[in-house]
């Protein structure tokens, strides 16, 4: 949905002194907190929403940092891999435990 323009503004660059003071007038004056009253449960949300850091999204019901040792041309041949279907490396390594598991029929 587009918001379609009651009339076409005037670039800044084209007005007349007085356009520009008419213009830009309500920068003048100074802003009063007692103006404001209390947000909207719409402008809660946004503003938690906007608050909010951007995290990892989760993949299950949890999830658990592990350290591993592997040989560096092993990690580099899977690393190309997952590159080239398009996968995080800690998606291919899950993708491989999950193989193993259903093979071994514990999955």
């Amino acid at each position: 949905m587009t918001k379609t323009r009651k009339h076409q503004a005037t670039p800044f660059a084209q007005m007349t002194i007085e356009e520009l003071q008419t213009a830009t007038a309500e920068f003048e004056r100074e802003i009063v907190a007692e103006e404001f009253g209390p947000l909207s449960p719409r402008a809660k949300s946004r503003w938690k929403k906007a608050r909010q850091r951007p995290g990892r999204p989760r993949q299950g019901q949890s999830e658990k940092v592990i350290s591993v040792t592997v040989e560096r041309s092993l990690l580099a041949r899977s690393d190309a891999l997952a590159k080239n279907m398009g996968l995080t490396r800690d998606v291919m390594i899950a993708r491989g435990l999950e193989a193993v598991l259903a093979a071994e029929g514990k999955l």
